[in-house]
C-alpha cells in the first residue's frame, strides 16, 4: 500500500521513502555521524549498468553540469561573435552611402554594397516623388498605385513567399525570386512611404514569415535616411 505521497512503505512501523527522505533532507548532520554508510552506497551510473559509489555519481552529475555549461557558454560566444559580424557588415554597408559623392550613385550604391555585405542574391530599390533632376533615372521609374499604396501600408518589413508582387519585376532574374523581404521606405514618424527596397532569394526558407525584422527595419531606416538626399528640398 503507498502513502499520500505515492511513495512505498518500507514496512517498519510503517515508515516510507517519503519519510526517510524528509528526515534526511531535515538532518544535515546525519551522513557525518554515519560517515561510513556514504562508503557503502551503490547507485546505478547513468552511463552505463554498472554500479558506482555515491561520491562518483556525483562526480558524473558535475561532469556533466559542467558540460552543459561549457555548450552553453560557447553557443553564447558564437551568438556574440556572429552579432559583431552583423553590426561591422552593417557598419561598412553604411559608411559607403555616408562616402557616395553624388546623390544619384545612392541607389546602386544601396543595393550592390548590400548584396555584397549581406550575400544577398538579388536586390532592387524604387524611389518616387524625387526631385526634377532625378525622375529620368532607372531608380525613379514609374511604379503603380497599388505599389505605392502597399509599401505604406506596411508596419514593418514583409517577409515571406513571392506571392506575385508587383516589385518583383524590378529584380534583374524575377524567376529566381522564390522569397522576398520588402522594406518600405519612408521619413521617420511618417506613414506615407516614398520608396520600397526589394530582396529576394532564391531559397524560399531565407526570408520566412516568422523571422523577426529587427534589422530589416534597421535597414530600411539607415537606407530612408540616405534616400532621402533624392527628394526635393522642403
Amino acid at each position: 500500500m503507498s502513502n499520500s505521497q505515492g511513495t512505498t512503505p518500507l514496512g517498519v512501523q510503517g515508515i516510507t521513502e517519503g519519510d526517510i527522505a524528509n528526515y534526511l533532507a531535515a538532518s544535515p548532520g546525519f551522513f557525518e555521524r554515519h560517515a561510513e554508510l556514504l562508503g557503502s552506497i551503490q547507485l546505478t551510473s547513468p552511463h552505463g549498468q554498472r554500479a558506482v559509489s555515491l561520491q562518483e555519481r556525483q562526480m558524473e552529475m558535475l561532469r556533466d553540469k559542467i558540460k552543459s555549461l561549457e555548450r552553453q557558454f560557447v553557443d553564447m560566444i558564437r551568438h556574440g561573435q556572429d552579432n559583431v559580424a552583423l553590426a561591422d557588415k552593417l557598419q561598412r554597408w553604411t559608411r559607403a552611402l555616408m562616402l557616395a559623392a553624388n546623390a544619384a550613385d545612392l541607389p546602386d550604391v544601396l543595393v550592390q554594397e548590400l548584396q555584397h555585405e549581406f550575400l544577398i542574391p538579388q536586390a532592387a530599390v524604387r524611389v518616387w516623388g524625387v526631385a526634377d533632376a532625378f525622375v529620368s533615372l532607372p531608380f525613379a521609374a514609374d511604379v503603380g498605385d497599388d505599389v505605392r499604396s502597399f509599401a505604406s501600408s506596411l508596419p514593418a518589413p514583409y517577409c515571406g513567399i513571392n506571392t506575385g508582387f508587383e516589385a518583383v519585376q524590378w529584380l534583374g532574374d524575377p524567376a529566381q525570386a522564390s522569397s522576398l523581404a520588402l522594406v518600405p521606405l519612408r521619413h521617420e514618424g511618417e506613414l506615407v512611404a516614398f520608396g520600397l527596397l526589394v530582396l529576394a532569394s532564391p531559397d524560399p526558407t531565407r526570408y520566412a514569415a516568422d523571422m523577426g525584422t529587427d534589422f530589416l527595419v534597421r535597414i530600411g531606416e539607415v537606407a530612408s535616411a540616405a534616400l532621402t538626399r533624392l527628394l526635393p528640398a522642403a
